[in-house]
């Protein structure tokens, strides 16, 4: 990336977050229906076809072609774990929570990046941390209604989801972002084609249609993500990715007719400030490509 557009890389990436909303919101809205396996096959399935027919002709081999096939396929496995854990809570909490519960991922690898990393976490960070996961405990509230084992569900998926970014940050640059994607597309498809023949349910004609939707709407949300961080930095764009918070508390409401209490819009907040200010704290310490950002899903 030579020349930033900012402008046009905050357009995109929040038309990421409506994409990646949009799928949580179909996933939800599917899994009273299908088994989550089959669920989720569909969602990778169908969203390596779309990547293969949106820039299959125009790289051919390049987009398949991998020096490190281990290495994605660990990226694969642990983007796999994430969804799984992500997309059962969806049978248990309301989409609005549950999302912004995942969003503590980018604290969770603030946190990880010392160990795994070696890097320098200042005291600021620290406090960063500490408060997203008040924020946590603001949602949950123990003893309150929404606190259930389930809650502890999108938590796994975002530390799931920081192992990935960790491994991402790790490994930036060996291969294309479009060959990245296609290769965690890839990696899902076939690990849960073997589960299949064990969990299936011949979708109706709309259950299809759900299905290929999800894929065309993830597809096209890791896309425009692949195209926002070649027009503008990371750093730059990471925080207009909490915006996702604010869309499926948006469809929560429309579609799922459950609109956050003020108690977990606060704690929402808090999770959304806190992660931006990590963020930034990043952006100070040290300037290092992240393909994947903080973008969900």
């Amino acid at each position: 990336m030579t020349s930033p557009h900012f402008g046009r890389g905050i357009a995109l990436i929040l038309a990421t977050t409506i994409c990646f909303s949009t799928l949580d919101a179909l996933s939800k809205s599917i899994n009273k229906y299908l088994p989550l396996n089959e669920m989720i096959w569909g969602r990778y399935a169908f969203h390596g076809l779309a990547l293969t027919l949106l820039m299959g002709p125009k790289l051919k081999w390049d987009l398949v072609r991998t020096a490190h096939p281990w290495t994605q396929t660990m990226r694969g496995l642990m983007l796999l774990v994430s969804s799984v854990f992500f997309t059962t809570s969806l049978y248990f909490l309301p989409l609005a929570e549950t999302s912004a519960l995942s969003f503590v991922s980018p604290l969770v690898m603030t946190a990880l990046s010392v160990p795994l990393l070696g890097e320098r976490v200042r005291p600021a960070q620290w406090i960063a941390v500490a408060t997203g996961f008040a924020g946590v405990l603001v949602i949950v509230r123990p003893g309150g209604q929404l606190f259930d084992i389930a809650t502890i569900l999108p938590i796994l998926s975002a530390l799931s989801y920081a192992l990935f970014q960790i491994v991402t940050r790790k490994y930036a640059g060996r291969d294309s972002a479009y060959t990245t994607h296609f290769w965690t597309a890839l990696v899902c498809t076939v690990v849960l084609s073997l589960t299949l023949p064990f969990a299936w349910k011949t979708p109706q004609w709309w259950g299809w249609l759900t299905l290929v939707a999800m894929g065309l709407v993830g597809g096209l949300g890791h896309y425009l993500l692949i195209r926002a961080y070649e027009n503008a930095p990371p750093s730059t764009l990471a925080p207009f990715s909490y915006v996702q918070i604010v869309w499926a508390s948006i469809l929560s409401w429309l579609w799922f007719d459950h609109l956050p209490d003020a108690i977990s819009l606060l704690g929402m907040g808090i999770i959304m400030g806190s992660g931006v200010f990590a963020i930034w704290m990043q952006r100070r310490s040290r300037r290092g490509p992240n393909e994947e950002g903080i973008a969900t899903d």
